[in-house]
């Protein structure tokens, strides 16, 4: 399980159609959302490829001005351990 937080700046008017699509990004959540456009957002994912899918997404998104990766964790998943 890779896990990773970002902290992404949008458009203050978009803020809600942001916070929306962003969601609606499967293994995408955003935790907190400013009037003034930044979000904490937390992508989990399978791989390190598809974190770096769904960051990209998250740059792709109208109303997005920025998004920085924070921080990213390699958990290993315990059930494939057992």
């Amino acid at each position: 399980m890779n896990i990773s937080s970002v902290l992404v700046n949008a458009r203050p008017e978009a803020i809600t159609r942001v916070k929306a699509s962003l969601c609606a990004l499967g293994g995408v959540e955003v935790h907190v959302a400013t009037e003034s456009g930044q979000m904490i957002v937390t992508i989990e994912a399978d791989s390190t490829q598809a974190v770096t899918k769904l960051f990209a997404q998250i740059n792709e998104q109208p109303g997005v001005l920025s998004a920085s990766m924070v921080y990213h964790q390699f958990e290993p998943d315990p059930d494939e351990e057992a």
